[in-house]
């Protein structure tokens, strides 16, 4: 059962650069019938997993920002442990509760961007003038030659926020961060949906990793039996995610996995009543 859920797990997170945890854990309560605090460490070491190798095949082509997927990482590391301090005092219904709330929010962000873009024009090559975005601009830019960030000092508080947010998630309810990452890229600056994907996996990859040992120092329970063939099942679904994604026009991808994140939605309501 480990295997399968974690071959689903890894296929959505090579898809969509995001959610492999935000299916884990659902999938692990109900699968596996174990409690959030359990399932939360399993799912981050899966997604850790596949994420390093999803950035591994996406460095190549180099969709991959690793400027800012390691400033959001080392500002998650920062915030994490306050996520799972935050955990700890609060009981199961209400955590599965929050992470529901959570995935309306976005999902229904993610549908009508989706619907505003209905072509993949996202990669905006201009420059920037100045510290700030361009009013009715991205607040981060990319350079028209090289397709990398302009760095601003808007775009690195920007960037900064939006790993401090992650990492706090993480550690609160066992999540990567993707479903944040993801569309608050999409969100703020100029990079494609792909080149956000990428970016979020290695992201996802750092901040899963630090959160997994905060946890373990902490002295959370860890069910090794069960992670490692739900890792190895997490890897084989990247592989598979990762060969489609390209393929895939990149609205398509949004609102694909905003769908899923309203069914994962509903199952996890229902867990929480």
């Amino acid at each position: 059962m480990s295997i399968a859920i974690g071959i689903v797990v890894g296929l959505v997170l090579g898809l969509t650069g995001a959610g492999g945890s935000v299916f884990a854990v659902p999938l692990l309560m109900f699968g596996m019938h174990w409690s959030l605090p359990q399932a939360a460490p399993v799912a981050l070491i899966a997604v850790c997993a596949a994420a390093a190798f999803g950035t591994v095949t996406a460095w190549d082509v180099s969709y991959v920002r690793y400027r800012a997927a390691t400033l959001m990482s080392a500002l998650g590391l920062v915030t994490a442990p306050l996520g799972l301090v935050a955990a700890s005092a609060m009981p199961g219904g209400m955590l599965a509760g929050l992470f529901a709330a959570a995935l309306v929010i976005i999902s229904v962000r993610m549908l009508l961007q989706a619907q505003q873009h209905p072509e993949e024009t996202q990669v905006v090559r201009a420059s920037v003038a100045g510290d700030g975005a361009p009013a009715g601009g991205p607040i981060c830019r990319i350079h028209p030659g090289s397709g990398r960030l302009l760095w601003t000092r808007a775009c690195a508080l920007t960037i900064s926020a939006i790993g401090a947010a992650t990492g706090f998630l993480s550690g609160l309810l066992g999540v990567g961060g993707g479903f944040v990452i993801v569309p608050s890229l999409r969100a703020t600056t100029a990079l494609s949906v792909h080149s956000a994907v990428a970016t979020s996996l290695m992201s996802i990859a750092l901040t899963s990793a630090g959160t997994v040992l905060v946890s373990l120092l902490m002295g959370r329970p860890m069910l090794w039996a069960a992670a490692l063939p739900f890792v190895a099942g997490a890897l084989a679904g990247m592989f598979a995610g990762r060969s489609i994604a390209p393929r895939i026009a990149g609205p398509r991808l949004q609102q694909g996995f905003a769908v899923m994140m309203l069914a994962a939605a509903g199952v996890l309501m229902m867990k929480s009543f």
